[in-house]
């Protein structure tokens, strides 16, 4: 798909983001920059707040690639969990040959946004152009067989079984881990308090997951009252997107794939005022 940028389209809007900022970059968010290129103003509320668990035992699995086919990361957070194993661990100093062992094998990811994190870790990304879970357990089932050895999932405690039914259906091995927890950001109710005060009701509200539509929908609903028939919602993607429809909301967007750049050229055409 082309996307395109055409600021003079699209009147000054608030868009409203319901996700934590990306730690670790300079300069501003990549999803407040796309946004700003279409001339939307784009605000970000945390949602989730994630507790890191049983990282003694992630870090012994790690250093032990013989014993597993490959390994599959689904989130960002998984790969934060890797990274903070790897450094606690008694064997850190081991690992630029630990991690050529499970370069000889397969390093499966979903996103962009998670294959980097991967990257920076000295593995490389299978799968970084799936999208969705759904789409990765395919690309799996088409490269691997039941003759392998068990392919490593760390996960979080809030995911969906799309991906390890659709493996343990067609016989390929599997071993989950959960290593962190996923709960309700502590400050959600008092950030989009102060967001609708200072604010308004925004031009548009994207969730970027499940958890978020659950954890939110109540107080956003409770916020905008008669206005929020005036708001487009989006979704980072069809799960998210199937979520909200299941609690009624009207999904305007859905971003072909969960990038920036996807995103903010369909809130854009979204927003953008409908010729008679």
């Amino acid at each position: 798909m082309h996307i395109y940028k055409c600021s003079e389209s699209v009147i000054k809007m608030n868009v409203l983001l319901l996700k934590e900022p990306r730690e670790g970059t300079n300069g501003p968010d990549p999803y407040i920059k796309e946004l700003a290129a279409f001339g939307l103003k784009a605000t970000l509320i945390p949602v989730l707040s994630f507790e890191f668990v049983s990282l003694n035992t992630f870090s012994e699995r790690l250093f032990q690639p013989e014993k597993h086919g490959g390994l599959i990361f689904t989130s960002p957070r998984a790969v934060e969990a890797m990274k903070m194993s790897i450094e606690a661990s008694p064997m850190r100093d081991e690992w630029n040959m630990v991690k050529e062992k499970w370069n000889a094998k397969s390093i499966y990811v979903v996103g962009k946004a998670t294959a980097s994190l991967v990257q920076d870790l000295g593995l490389d990304p299978l799968g970084e152009d799936t999208g969705t879970a759904d789409v990765l357990s395919q690309l799996i089932l088409e490269r691997e067989d039941s003759r392998i050895l068990p392919l490593f999932f760390p996960c979080g405690s809030i995911k969906r079984e799309v991906l390890p039914t659709a493996l343990r259906e067609n016989g390929i091995p599997l071993e989950t881990l959960t290593v962190y927890q996923t709960a309700r950001h502590p400050d959600l109710e008092k950030n989009l308090q102060e967001y609708f005060n200072q604010q308004g009701v925004p031009a548009s509200i994207t969730f970027f997951s499940p958890s978020g539509v659950k954890f939110c929908l109540e107080t956003v609903r409770r916020l905008a009252g008669q206005q929020l028939d005036q708001i487009k919602f989006g979704a980072i993607g069809p799960t998210t997107a199937d979520a909200m429809q299941a609690e009624g909301l009207s999904v305007s967007c859905s971003a072909e794939k969960p990038t920036p750049q996807h995103l903010a050229a369909g809130i854009a055409r979204t927003l953008q005022p409908q010729s008679s």
